[in-house]
Order: structure tokens, then C-alpha cells, then sequence
């Protein structure tokens, strides 16, 4: 590539001003307060504005060298380190935490290339050598300024960008549809199974909302219970009467039969920590025949849900792939006739009342015997089935629109260092 340039990140920000990090001391949540972004809410090439932490409008005053407009390139500085954001329009106004850089690319470089050469595989081997890594991983502002940019002449940036842009795009479109998609089947889990609105609409006398065939599923009374008030013909049951619960662990790492060659998915926390949606495709390791049978609870069928039991307690999916699991995790396998969909959702919903039962003195620790004997209201098994009839399609899609997103992810990821690197060229009209 003997036309292209290279040049310092730091040379390609607009001067006035410059590359920096937000809030160091946002104090307490303020629920009015400006809303700023976080390293956990930068993933996956976009910026998470579902539950924002929002600060006192007299600390962000100080920080407006880092208040978005709309445009600028987001660089995390620790713990994940290297995921990158440009901020849309509807953020302007917002701030970022100290562990985020904003970087306000000038107009005609543009943040979205910025953004492209930064994921490039030499870019981010430079980040990880970069890292101080004392404490936990942290990038300093003198290092990003350095970061080496990869300057095509223009129409061939805008070339390459026309590439990778549409496979952006459909990802971007399709975690939103599944964000979507999951808020219906949450809104519809807390109404039938924690509100019990179909109970009181009928107990009240008003239409429940639902076909005539499911309507009927519920009773049209509330009756107490340990929970405190359940639909009546309900029962009190605990999670180990719903599912099957077991763990995992680690075969020894030092002995190769159990690793060389696996063809087996192994999941640890860490899989489900990067997860936009919870659904499991693939795991970093696999293990052999070998280190499967050092396993307990051996390979997990399709359709198990994962819970992490540990550092931290909550990370959840549904796995789509047979797998063995690591000991940071509870798994539950539906007993019969039990809506995996429902594990998943009360998992969630339930979450403070599982870390409430954890204990450890390094870190919270939720063990099998805390966790079986949680309660929950059971219903019918009828209506556990037909919860599966309206959410299951809305998984499905998920689960379809995710395999898709990993089909894209691979494509993108495979061309943009042949096209950054110049290996691979454009044919540009003149």
C-alpha cells in the first residue's frame, strides 16, 4: 500500500478538543441527574442506553471537555479494553465515566474509520501491549494519542467503509430487534407469573387480554401462601422441583488428553459475560471425550440454562449446543413438562434473592444447596406450555437472528484486516 499513510490517533482529533477521559468521581446516582456512559455499556460496537448511571448536574458541569454531541468515537480504557463506539446523534448532551475516552475524530477522517482501523488485529495487539495491567487492564491517554491509524487516500476509506457498514448495520439492526423481542417476552413473564394479571382481570371482572383457551388456564382468584398471595390451584415448589440442578469443572489444564484437539463446547463465566443477548452458540475452549467424563454432569443437552454462580452471580443463557460447564456455574436442566423460557426469566427477575443466599469471603458464591431450595410459585403445567406457545417463536427468532449476527461478526472480522492491511483491494472507479 505504498500511497497510504499512517498517522497517530492524536493527530486526527479535532484540536480544540483533544482526546480525554469523563467523570472520575461521579459520586451518588441521581435518578434525574445526566445520564453517561460506562465501560459495561460499550460492546459489541455499540453503546447500551437501556439503565444508564446518571450524575449530579453540578459534577458533570466540570467535565464538559467530555459532554457528547453526537459523532465521537468511544475507546474503553479498563477492564475490556478496546471496544469501541461511535456516539449517535440521540446521545448528545450525555458524558462518560473516567474509564471511557472520547475521541472527537475530525470530520473528514471520520469516527466510523477510526473505529474500523482500531479493530484491526494490529491495533489491538498494540492495545494489549500497551496495557498496565497492575490492577486490572488500563489503557492510558498517552498510548491511545499513539495508536497508529491506517489513512487510505479518501475514496478508498469510503470504499472500504460502503463494505463493512451494511454488516455494522444488519448486526446493529438485529440486537435491537432481539432487545425487542426480549422486552416482550420479559413484560409478559412479570404480567402472567409475578403480577398475576390475568387473575386479577378476572377476579375484577375486566377482559384479561388473552385468546378464550388461555384466558381459561387462569382461576380468577388469589389465595395466600408462604410467597404471599398466588393464583388459586397454584403450589408453592422449590427450584430443585423444576429442574434438575447441577454444576461443572475444570478438568486439569496441565494434562492435553482432556484439551489437545477438543471437540466438545466448555463454558466458563467468561462466555456468557460478552453476550448480547442470552443466548449460547459457542464456547473459547472445547475439550475432548476425556475431559468431558471428568465432568459430574457431563455434556448439558440443548436448551439447559446457565446460570453463573460466581464472579459474578447472574450472567444467564439458554444453550443452544450441547456443553460441559466449568464450576462457575448452577445449570438447569427443565424437568418435564417445565418452560426452560420460564427458568430463564424468573432466574433473572429472581436475581437479588439468589445473591442474597451466596456467601464467600473473596467473592459472593451462590452453591447448589443455597440455590435448591429457593421458592417459587408454580403454575399448571398447561400454563407453562402456554407461555412456550407466545414466547417461544419470539426465542426462536432471537436464537435465528443471533446465529446470524456470529454468520455477519465472522465476515466483517475476516475482511476488515485484508481491507485495513491492504491486502485485499477495492475496485474504484475513476
Amino acid at each position: 500500500m505504498p500511497e497510504w499513510e499512517v498517522a497517530p490517533l492524536g493527530d486526527l482529533v479535532e484540536p480544540t478538543r483533544g482526546i480525554s477521559y469523563g467523570i472520575v468521581q461521579p459520586g451518588s446516582p441521581v435518578p434525574d441527574g445526566v445520564p453517561i456512559v460506562r465501560v459495561s455499556d460499550v460492546r459489541n460496537g455499540r453503546i447500551a442506553v437501556g439503565d444508564p448511571l446518571r450524575v449530579a448536574e453540578s459534577i458533570e458541569a466540570a467535565y464538559a471537555r467530555t459532554r457528547l454531541r453526537g459523532g465521537e468515537l468511544l475507546l474503553t480504557l479498563v477492564g475490556t479494553v478496546g471496544e469501541t463506539a461511535v456516539v449517535p446523534p440521540a446521545l448528545a448532551g450525555w458524558n462518560t465515566a473516567r474509564a471511557v475516552a472520547v475521541i472527537p475524530v475530525r470530520g473528514e477522517i471520520g469516527a466510523y474509520w477510526v473505529q474500523i482501523a482500531l479493530r484491526s488485529p494490529v491495533v489491538q495487539e498494540l492495545i494489549g501491549s500497551r496495557l498496565n495491567t497492575t490492577v486490572q487492564a488500563t489503557l492510558n491517554l498517552r498510548d491511545v494519542a499513539e495508536l497508529p491509524i491506517v489513512l487510505p487516500p479518501p475514496r478508498e476509506r469510503d470504499a472500504i467503509a460502503r463494505v463493512l457498514r451494511p454488516l455494522d448495520d444488519k448486526i446493529e439492526l438485529n440486537r435491537r430487534m432481539n432487545e425487542t423481542l426480549d422486552a416482550i417476552a420479559r413484560a409478559l413473564f412479570k404480567s402472567w407469573f409475578i403480577d398475576f394479571e390475568p387473575v386479577r382481570a378476572k377476579a375484577e371482572g375486566r377482559d384479561t387480554g388473552l385468546p378464550k383457551p388461555i384466558a381459561d388456564l387462569f382461576p380468577n382468584r388469589l389465595v395466600d401462601s408462604e410467597l404471599g398471595e398466588i393464583p388459586e390451584g397454584w403450589d408453592v415448589a422449590t427450584v430443585a422441583a423444576l429442574a434438575n440442578v447441577v454444576g461443572g469443572s475444570t478438568p486439569s489444564t496441565a494434562n492435553p488428553a482432556f484439551w489437545q484437539d477438543g471437540q466438545h463446547y466448555w463454558a466458563t463465566p467468561k462466555d456468557l459475560s460478552t453476550l448480547s443477548t442470552p443466548v449460547l452458540l459457542n464456547t473459547e475452549r472445547k475439550i475432548t471425550d476425556a475431559g468431558v467424563a471428568q465432568i459430574s454432569s457431563g455434556l448439558l443437552p440443548p436448551g439447559t440454562v446457565l446460570l453463573s454462580s460466581r464472579a459474578p452471580i447472574g450472567y444467564l443463557a439458554i444453550a443452544q449446543i450441547p456443553v460441559a460447564i466449568n464450576q462457575g456455574f448452577i445449570a438447569l436442566i427443565p424437568s418435564r413438562g417445565v418452560s426452560n423460557l420460564f427458568l430463564l426469566l424468573w432466574a433473572e427477575w429472581a436475581h437479588d434473592e439468589i445473591v442474597s443466599r451466596a456467601n464467600g469471603s473473596t467473592f459472593l458464591e451462590i452453591s447448589k444447596a443455597n440455590f435448591r431450595p429457593i421458592p417459587i410459585a408454580r403454575p399448571p403445567t398447561p400454563i407453562f406450555a402456554a407461555f412456550d406457545k407466545f414466547v417461544g417463536p419470539l426465542f426462536a427468532r432471537v436464537v435465528s437472528n443471533e446465529r446470524q449476527c456470529c454468520t455477519l461478526t465472522g465476515l466483517r472480522d475476516s475482511l476488515l484486516p485484508k481491507l485495513v492491511s491492504g491486502e485485499l483491494r477495492l475496485n474504484i472507479a475513476v
